[in-house]
């Protein structure tokens, strides 16, 4: 008889944190695995974009702190 999700989740909380960490990985990758290729080589593509642009001091960056801040703001 198949584990409930309750029950697998009881389970995995007794492993390691290490092994834990591992079956996060593989249970989150899953979730992508119909994801088209191509979709993810273009963000991978356009991620090296920007940081290559930024290394250049094409772009500015920001601290985390006040684009977080900035989000929130925009969301209240």
């Amino acid at each position: 008889m198949p584990l409930k999700a309750h029950e697998l989740e009881q389970e995995a909380l007794r492993l390691d944190p290490r092994e834990r960490a591992l079956l996060a990985e593989h249970l989150i990758s899953s979730l992508d695995a119909d994801e088209d290729p191509d979709v993810e080589r273009s963000w991978i593509e356009e991620a090296e974009r920007r940081f290559k642009e930024y290394k250049q001091g094409g772009v500015k960056g920001k601290p985390a702190e006040m684009v977080l801040r900035e989000a929130c703001a925009k969301f209240k």
